[in-house]
């Protein structure tokens, strides 16, 4: 990075320390430049085989445990409180970051594997015999998604270290179009399943997690670029050198601001699609929730498109290109969904705005991967998506308060003029243009507190 980069967090010794380790994490190693190419990389075959059955079964059993519940008690404050559970890990992951660079991420990616083996499974016992207990489904529900969040960390932060540099790119625009088919594939399937029986959702949560479990025991790479050391060192303190870390790098900062403030923008704008519907079809829920169901559909092909092509886009335009042109994308994109009232045009909307995301999510994943030292990979995942997902609630909130307001078409105006002045921004940030400085090898490793 830049020197002016350097300085931008504050002096001192210790900001200098944390500031060289990401220079340090751009260098080749000579164990990862004699890895296969990616069409002949047994071992990051196995894993994104793996973590794609074990993302579809979490996405499955996301769907189902809401779906239970109404079954049984019909009551949306019980469906409420198990989606409370299901959520709360995303609030507890910054620890998930910690364990996934404490300990050896294969082996801790396997206990994920047994831990939501075990927990589903008590749950299809119980629904097999014909009991529901609230409290059980509940913890149930908080095991799996955590335990399917902490191995998403580890798995994310092993990748860079199954391929060969010049295949990262391409590796991650791979797992950004796995991440997105699997929403596309779970959400219906676990749907069709329960309407067969109500515990089939979850038998196939057990038997993806089965799958990821037998891809895991075959890989022989390392997970991890060195032997984990943790001699002397805390867990909090761990997470405090994560956490200074990333805030001491203005690129990472930046970035972060532009995820948080563009998912806000667009979880409000998910819910004022479906007030729009309802308002477009006279209030009926079911003609309403076929058209979401619709523009959700197209939007879902869009992204599944743009995670695909993701990796040209990183051949054939600089990273500074990449993140400004996504951004004024959705500023120019957002506002027309006030005006247009066709589900299948309000799709292809959605499904513009989905690949430019998903290009935008690669380029960022990229840049992270490649200026993150292996040693705080776990940690700065768990920032990350701490970070992206944490300002949902608010949008959905402040959308909800907005939309009571303003209306549906004055709502939107306003998220695309949010959009419009982010994406601004965005294009006059200097740490933006930074993106395209190459980092320089350091010659100290980071200090662990």
């Amino acid at each position: 990075m830049r020197q002016r980069g350097r300085h931008a967090g504050g002096p001192g010794r210790r900001a200098g320390r944390l500031d060289q380790i990401a220079d340090s994490a751009g260098s080749d190693s000579p164990t990862l430049s004699a890895l296969p190419a990616l069409r002949d990389n047994r071992d990051f075959l196995l894993l994104w085989t793996g973590a794609g059955l074990a993302f579809v079964g979490a996405r499955i059993s996301a769907v189902a445990y809401p779906m239970l519940v109404l079954a049984y008690t019909g009551s949306a404050s019980d469906a409420g409180i198990v989606g409370f559970f299901t959520n709360l890990p995303y609030l507890l992951q910054l620890m998930g970051g910690v364990l996934a660079d404490r300990m050896d991420r294969r082996r801790l990616m396997i206990a994920c594997d047994l831990g939501r083996l075990a927990a589903v499974a008590t749950l299809i016992a119980a629904v097999a015999c014909g009991r529901f207990w609230l409290p059980q489904v509940a913890a149930v529900a908080f095991c799996d998604n955590g335990l399917a969040l902490l191995y998403r960390i580890a798995e994310r932060a092993s990748v860079r270290n199954l391929v060969r540099p010049e295949d990262l790119s391409v590796a991650l625009s791979r797992n950004e179009a796995r991440q997105r088919g699997a929403g596309l594939i779970g959400a219906p399937l676990g749907s069709f399943l329960f309407a067969v029986t109500r515990w089939a959702p979850f038998a196939s949560t057990v038997v993806s997690s089965a799958g990821s479990l037998l891809s895991l025991a075959l890989i022989r790479t390392r997970f991890q670029s060195g032997p984990v050391r943790t001699e002397g060192r805390s867990v909090f303190g761990d997470l405090k050198t994560g956490l200074v870390w990333a805030w001491h790098q203005p690129i990472v900062r930046v970035i972060a601001v532009l995820i948080a403030g563009s998912n806000m923008l667009f979880a409000a704008l998910t819910l004022s699609l479906q007030v729009i519907m309802r308002q477009e079809y006279g209030g009926s829920s079911a003609k309403a929730g076929v058209a979401v169901g619709v523009v959700f559909g197209i939007s879902g092909v869009g992204g599944l498109l743009g995670a695909l092509q993701a990796s040209w886009w990183a051949r054939v335009a600089s990273l500074p290109a990449l993140v400004i042109g996504c951004n004024l994308a959705w500023a120019v994109l957002m506002p027309l969904v006030a005006v247009v009232r066709a589900p299948v045009v309000l799709g292809a909307l959605f499904a513009a705005m989905g690949y430019a995301g998903a290009c935008w999510n690669v380029a960022a994943a990229t840049y992270q991967q490649r200026v993150t030292p292996d040693e705080l990979q776990g940690r700065l995942l768990s920032v990350a998506i701490l970070v992206a997902y944490g300002t949902v609630p608010i949008g959905s909130m402040t959308g909800g308060l907005l939309l009571n307001s303003w209306g549906a078409v004055h709502t939107v105006l306003a998220l695309g003029a949010c959009m419009a002045g982010l994406a601004v921004w965005t294009a006059f940030s200097p740490a933006v243009r930074d993106l395209a400085a190459a980092p320089r090898p350091a010659s100290e490793p980071v200090s662990q507190s």
